[in-house]
């Protein structure tokens, strides 16, 4: 690092020091370390992303103002957040720079689309940051196919579907960013179904129809987020079930997210509703306990942030449903200790996960004992619900059952139809089969413990 850019940026923190309090300052500036200063860009290290967003959400436009001055007109900010610091490891984040998709509006003037004028996909919803897991498997799976091959697949349009914080609009956008990179000319434009809305209203009113429907017929590929809110909104239906047709014979492909599956959709019409189910409808469902758990890993690598095993292990144990209520949890971790100067112990895990999710009992199911019983055996999850009659699998099956039929709230129908459609005299069976074994087998009575306890954990 330079002298010169030292003294650049000790001038942009007196700026900045003399338009906040102090305490501000010292919290979030001046921690901040200079680190490049090159081809327009200067690059500045910060703790964590925590630090960036919070920078980027409350301050950017003094911090702009500050680096205007000091550094020159053009110049583009990047935070990098150091992960390891022993090793210097740390990772990229771009200052925001490109307008907000609400606000971006096309012009009598543009009635195609190039890259630089469609709105910019979220940089940090990638497949790199997107972890895999069982629930999002198939979407995943289908997102890389249409990734590589943008309308000559099966998957047209590509249907997302799930509840709130699963992890849809991130799948959407790491699509869109594998296109770009695999060709970088194509036109990848994503855009929620209330911002559709709205501009075709605006086009309605200005008499623009035709440079709207130009402007959407000229891309590649077109997301859009949230389809369930062109309910009810049959000018909206009509002008998008045209562009549908247009860019699915053109070849183009069609991605759309939605909180329920088409089956379900109301007050849409049925020839819009019937496109829906052309392709692939792909479920993502709420994340699962070894999905939590990478979902954290992950994001603390990328923060920079360090907690314990059993701080982690209690995060994904009580926060289940979303992943957004995962991100909250590590910013509210981070926030408290970045403000206070402590470090994170499971006290203040148990209080901040306490105030954003609604603590319950844990429900057990009969998937949870079927992949802690799979889990145990080695055996693959698959087995346990088919037909194999193995000595090893049939074994780990009758354990299955009987701890469901111990553990969880389900019916002996129920248990007997999700391990694989088998009778409830099968079940019955299995059950009486581990409670005799029990009797003279002491190593299957610790199995049973050990699985109790994890499940129960």
């Amino acid at each position: 690092m330079t002298n010169t850019l030292q003294q650049q940026w000790a001038q942009c923190q007196t700026i900045l020091a003399d338009n906040m309090t102090s305490s501000a300052y010292k919290t979030w500036f001046a921690p901040i370390v200079p680190l490049q200063f090159a081809e327009g860009v200067l690059v500045l290290q910060v703790k964590s992303s925590f630090v960036a967003e919070y920078i980027e959400e409350n301050y950017i436009p003094l911090l702009s103002a500050a680096i205007i001055r000091v550094f020159g007109q053009g110049t583009r900010l990047e935070y990098r957040v150091l992960i390891d610091a022993t090793s210097g490891a740390g990772t990229m984040l771009p200052s925001a720079g490109a307008p907000e998709r609400g606000q971006w509006q096309m012009t009598k003037t543009q009635p195609t689309a190039t890259n630089d004028d469609l709105p910019k996909l979220n940089e940090l919803y990638t497949f790199d940051s997107f972890i895999a897991g069982e629930p999002n498997k198939l979407a995943r799976t289908a997102g890389l196919a249409i990734a590589k091959q943008p309308g000559y697949t099966a998957f047209n349009p590509l249907f997302v579907y799930g509840g709130s914080g699963v992890g849809k609009t991130h799948l959407a956008c790491a699509i869109g960013h594998q296109v770009q990179a695999l060709n970088p000319h194509a036109r990848v434009l994503y855009v929620s179904a209330n911002t559709f809305k709205l501009q075709f209203q605006d086009a309605r009113k200005e008499n623009r129809i035709p440079d709207f429907l130009n402007f959407y017929q000229s891309v590649d590929v077109l997301i859009v987020d949230d389809i369930q809110y062109f309910a009810g909104l049959k000018g909206t239906q009509d002008t998008f079930f045209h562009i549908f047709n247009y860019l699915q014979q053109s070849r183009k492909q069609l991605i759309l997210t939605c909180d329920k599956p088409p089956v379900q959709l109301k007050d849409i019409e049925e020839r819009l509703l019937s496109r829906f189910k052309w392709g692939l409808a792909a479920e993502i469902t709420p994340p699962d306990y070894e999905l939590r758990r990478n979902i954290l890993l992950s994001k603390m690598r990328r923060d920079g942030i360090q907690l314990s095993e059993e701080i982690v292990n209690y995060i994904a144990q009580n926060v289940r449903d979303s992943v957004r209520d995962l991100e909250g949890i590590l910013a509210s971790l981070l926030a408290h200790s970045t403000l206070t100067d402590k470090e994170i112990d499971l006290e203040l895990a148990e209080k901040v996960v306490s105030h954003i999710v609604t603590m319950q009992p844990q429900t057990i199911t009969v998937q949870d004992v079927v992949s802690a019983v799979a889990k145990q055996y080695n055996i693959p999850e698959k087995a346990l619900m088919a037909q194999n009659r193995s000595k090893e699998v049939t074994y780990a099956r009758h354990v299955a059952v009987y701890l469901s039929k111990q553990l969880t709230e389900s019916s002996l129908s129920e248990i007997g139809y999700r391990m694989g459609r088998r009778t409830h005299a099968t079940v019955l069976h299995s059950i009486a089969y581990v409670r005799e074994m029990m009797e003279n087998d002491a190593v299957l009575r610790q199995q049973l413990a050990q699985l109790t306890s994890a499940l129960q954990h």
